[in-house]
């Protein structure tokens, strides 16, 4: 296994987001995923969490005692440990807000105001403050109080009906797809709203839903039920009304996926199968017959597909022009060649792990990049760094915060398995 992109050592972050403090008080992976975002571009992150460490640390695979995905979403942040069931620990995290130019978070609604930490008392102190605000049903409305994960607000928005084959019950991807989605788009808000702050000045909230986020995928079919009344199911590996685009089986037992619909692709790929009588035919001579015969020009593919193998399906349609993939496995994507020109793999140096691969920084930017400037830290590791940097705390004051357990210094407390170790240099990845 190779190593990835490694660009010479950096002692800051820098990016588009430079010079922006983002304090993070989510947990899981939406709040966590929207804020590794921000810090990949460059802002101050500061996550803050609790001694027992955010679940996200015990969701996918652990290495001696180091979450591995955690090194890769809490990459780029400053950890603080902070016991927010404390008035000490609430006054400390309030502070950090007020200094702050966004505060991300995905509790329940209701939970900052309870802990006195709401927009009404953070934007009177800073009025300049975007507060994204990510939860299952949004701020508002008959179910916003509900508990609310990715995957069962996923549920409520009508995408997971629309996932999986049409003989079996709703599937659903292996990944937090719905957190991630709903992260992305508080990053978007928080940009936009920091440029709204340019010329008003002001910051605002953005209410970031769950099921919304899920539901703004169902495009194409939420005005073909209001002027069709046709309820979307799911189709397999088909694209609806886009014919041929859908998965077929090779004679080496592999799957290759081709998408065909266009008239001009479709043209492409009658000639690639030796097979222009197609063209000719009424069933598929346009993408409207086609859709109407789905099944039959599905099963012409899938007899051609299922003569050749799969190196050779892929060669004569890359020759054609015409769009498709085998399905990769992460096996398959380390040892492509377009992942490695791209350095869509990169390998920052973590203490305890050596170098630990995740993906890449998207989007490329040309001329202000983002980067990977290190893996993710162990819990509490830059307690003291922030506190000291951010508030202006001495010694003696981080000394009784610790001994009362208000904060926790991982580095302190349980030796390189909680981040002592974890302070050296690490090599950052650009892209």
């Amino acid at each position: 296994m190779g190593r990835g992109p490694h660009v010479p050592v950096q002692d800051a972050l820098s990016g588009p987001l430079t010079g922006h403090v983002v304090i993070e008080l989510g947990s899981t992976v939406a709040g966590p995923f929207c804020a590794r975002l921000l810090a990949d571009f460059g802002a101050t992150v500061i996550k803050v969490e609790q001694k027992e460490g955010d679940a996200v640390r015990a969701m996918g695979k652990i290495k001696d005692g180091h979450s591995l995905y955690g090194a890769s979403i809490f990459r780029n942040k400053k950890i603080v440990s902070v016991d927010l069931r404390t008035d000490q620990g609430r006054a400390i995290v309030r502070r950090l807000c007020e200094k702050a130019d966004v505060v991300v978070e995905n509790f329940r609604p209701g939970t900052l105001e309870k802990w006195g930490l709401g927009y009404d008392v953070l934007s009177a102190a800073n009025p300049g403050l975007v507060l994204v605000r990510i939860s299952g049903y949004g701020q508002s409305g008959p179910n916003s109080r509900r508990p609310g994960y990715g995957v069962v607000c996923e549920a409520f928005s009508g995408l997971r009906e629309l996932t999986g084959d049409p003989d079996r019950p709703p599937a659903r991807t292996a990944v937090s797809m719905t957190d991630c989605i709903t992260g992305l788009y508080g990053a978007f808000g928080a940009v936009m709203a920091l440029l709204d702050r340019k010329r008003s000045g002001r910051g605002q909230v953005i209410d970031c839903a769950l099921y919304e986020a899920a539901f703004s995928f169902m495009e194409p079919h939420i005005p073909a039920y209001q002027q069709l009344g046709v309820v979307a199911r799911r189709t397999g590996s088909r694209l609806p009304n886009h014919t041929p685009n859908s998965l077929y089986a090779t004679a080496d037992g592999r799957y290759i996926h081709i998408t065909a619909g266009s008239q001009s692709v479709f043209k492409r790929l009658a000639h690639a199968m030796e097979n222009p009588a197609l063209l000719d035919d009424p069933r598929f001579a346009t993408p409207e017959a086609r859709t109407t015969h789905e099944d039959e020009i599905d099963d012409v593919i899938g007899a051609w597909t299922g003569s050749l193998p799969l190196a050779t399906l892929e060669r004569l349609l890359d020759e054609a022009g015409v769009p498709a993939s085998r399905i990769f496995d992460i096996e398959d994507i380390f040892a492509d060649a377009h992942y490695r020109a791209r350095e869509m793999i990169a390998m920052p140096v973590d203490p305890a792990l050596g170098p630990v691969a995740m993906a890449n920084v998207v989007p490329r930017l040309s001329r202000t990049p983002g980067r990977i400037c290190w893996a993710g830290h162990e819990i509490g590791q830059d307690t003291i760094e922030v506190l000291e940097r951010q508030l202006g705390f001495d010694s003696a004051e981080i000394e009784r915060l610790v001994n009362d357990g208000v904060i926790y210094d991982g580095a302190a407390g349980d030796g390189e398995g909680a981040g002592g170790a974890a302070r050296t240099r690490l090599v950052p990845s650009e892209v």
